[in-house]
């Protein structure tokens, strides 16, 4: 069938793209020699998820790149927009946080979950798989050091100067000398090196015992002992110290098993494990899966990996050292998360592959009820609001049912809104209207929560686009809980309560409906006040500051005369803001 193709294929590198009878891109990949690799796939024996794949191949396609890390960079980029069906998409839905030290002129502890932050010289301590212990380590080192914890300094002293958790910033001038000896003493603890705080609060304790402060001195040792079940319990396991990640890999049964452990001035702070069922080769999953890593997460001093002939194209793409070791205590390293990648792999492969199994059935169940020759992603909303205002819309994204948290979208609905329906129209328009804009692809099914009325509302909006895409809304019954699904010809579909099916439904249809609470919830929590303030023209982002300092909460605003605000924001917007606020109040 590919004879003639295969045989003008050129041998050089590049990329090339596999495609279905629907002219949909099912599999991408890259090759050092474009006519070698690709016409592996037609002359040898393949069994399994390769079988499948080559089975659906109607078509293909290749790029020419002028080298290999070229070529590289271009498969991550056609994957990305692609997501194709064959193409393990390596995705992570978990951010693990960071302990940020930030660089002000009087510094705070905290903890922050993404690397796309403001570019600052504040210090960035993990990545931390184990929030719980991250955020026990913020918490020790506020209590032992007393660093400013508000964000933006108060006019008054507060309760932590009072319980001598703070110096009183706001109210007195601390010296720079001080603080910087504040700053070196956490760098040590949070780099593992707990003895010397350790040292110092035991001299402390003694002291205020000698002196009968037994109290205070019952308090310290408390707190020597958080140090010591905190931090202290990390691993040391290298002389080296210095930051470097470690990823390490295991093969079995068409499984790829990878363990990360994150090395930290020379303890592992942290590790990651990951097992992912594989048609591409082995080296392509094993480095996408690194590249994709560190498209969230900080890049250390070094990264360390297993096969040394993916050591210079690593390099060059992500601009930082990578090394295979062969000998020495870091090489001992990537031992150990080899070792444990095949641990991790043979204590859960059986369990992995009943989970596969029953996600496939799933798919296909769904798939054959609905009529779908493809399902591959499901986009789901939900709306949520307050008695009726201050509508919200959100969107969860599913792929091969398992959440793509990279795609999960967030709505603000216009304040004219005022029910359910009308929201949803909104939601769906921006929604599917951007996705036309960009030329991305659409999703193979869209879940809504509700019936006839709902999908009337999404079927009208996707026909006005121009697009055809299948519609379902979930029921829910007299207790609350899932049970009929309703199609797009608003055909009724009872589902069981006790099959996968039903229970992997309500578990996305939970996840959309605690998203779109929990940014409701944000929502309020700015007091209703940033988020309303959004909604007036005019108010851009340094005026909203600024009321926002002065005043801090909507009913002082309200509060405000026109003259009052004038002396903020112009007299034209002040206007505006106090008629929107009174349109707002007359709807609670």
């Amino acid at each position: 069938m590919f004879k003639e193709k295969l045989a003008l294929l050129p041998s050089k590198p590049g990329c090339y793209i596999h495609k279905d009878k629907n002219g949909n891109v099912i599999y991408v990949g890259k090759a050092k020699n474009l006519k070698k690799r690709v016409s592996s796939y037609f002359n040898k024996i393949h069994t399994g998820k390769t079988k499948a794949l080559v089975d659906n191949i109607n078509d293909f396609e290749y790029i020419v790149t002028n080298s290999e890390i070229e070529s590289f960079i271009l498969e991550i980029n056609l994957i990305k927009k692609y997501s194709p069906k064959y193409n393990i998409l390596l995705k992570d839905d978990k951010t693990y946080p960071y302990i940020e030290l930030t660089n002000e002129k009087y510094p705070r502890v905290k903890i922050i979950r993404t690397k796309t932050r403001k570019k600052t010289k504040s210090k960035l301590f993990g990545p931390f798989p184990n929030v719980v212990s991250a955020r026990k380590t913020v918490d020790l080192i506020n209590r032992i050091y007393p660093l400013r914890k508000c964000n933006t300094l108060k006019k008054d002293l507060c309760l932590y100067y009072h319980i001598n958790e703070c110096l009183g910033y706001c109210k007195y001038n601390i010296s720079k000398e001080q603080i910087d000896l504040m700053i070196k003493e956490i760098t040590e603890v949070l780099n593992g090196n707990y003895k010397e705080i350790t040292k110092k609060l035991e001299e402390e304790m003694f002291k205020e015992s000698e002196n009968l402060n037994y109290e205070k001195a019952l308090e310290l040792k408390k707190m020597i002992e958080d140090v010591k079940t905190t931090i202290s319990k990390q691993i040391v396991v290298s002389n080296v110290k210095y930051n470097f990640d470690v990823f390490g890999y295991y093969v079995k049964d068409n499984y790829l098993s990878i363990e990360t452990l994150f090395i930290r001035e020379g303890i592992i702070i942290g590790r990651v494990h990951k097992i992912f069922d594989i048609t591409d080769e082995i080296n392509d999953v094993y480095l996408r899966y690194i590249t994709n890593f560190y498209e969230k997460y900080e890049l250390p001093k070094e990264i360390i990996i297993q096969d040394e002939n993916e050591v210079s194209l690593l390099s060059t793409y992500l601009n930082t050292k990578v090394n295979c070791p062969k000998k020495g205590d870091v090489k001992h390293i990537l031992d150990m998360a080899i070792n444990n990648a095949e641990i991790y792999l043979n204590e859960n492969l059986e369990i992995v592959k009943k989970d596969l199994k029953i996600k496939k059935e799933v798919l296909e169940k769904l798939k054959s009820l609905l009529n779908l020759t493809s399902l591959k992603r499901i986009d789901l909303f939900d709306n949520s609001h307050l008695f009726g205002t201050y509508y919200v819309g959100c969107m969860v994204v599913y792929e091969d049912l398992e959440p793509n948290k990279n795609l999960y979208r967030k709505y603000k609905i216009s304040l004219d809104v005022k029910d359910d329906l009308s929201a949803m129209k909104e939601v769906i328009y921006r929604r599917y209207y951007r996705m036309l804009l960009d030329k991305e692809v659409y999703p193979d099914l869209i879940i809504i929560d509700g019936g006839s009325l709902q999908i009337k509302v999404v079927v009208e909006v996707l026909n006005s686009l121009g697009l055809s895409i299948k519609v379902i809304g979930l029921k829910k019954d007299d207790k609350h809980k899932t049970n009929i699904i309703v199609d797009d010809n608003l055909n009724e579909i009872s589902i069981k309560q006790d099959n996968h099916l039903f229970l992997y439904l309500t578990k996305m249809q939970d996840e959309v409906h605690r998203f779109a609470i929990s940014f409701h919830r944000d929502l309020k929590s700015k007091g209703s006040l940033e988020s309303v303030l959004s909604n007036v023209s005019g108010l851009g982002d340094k005026r909203r500051t600024a009321l926002l300092k002065k005043y801090g909460s909507l009913k002082k605003i309200e509060e405000a005369s026109i003259d009052e605000l004038k002396s903020i924001i112009p007299e034209e917007i002040a206007k505006n803001l106090k008629k929107y606020l009174k349109e707002i109040k007359d709807e609670r």
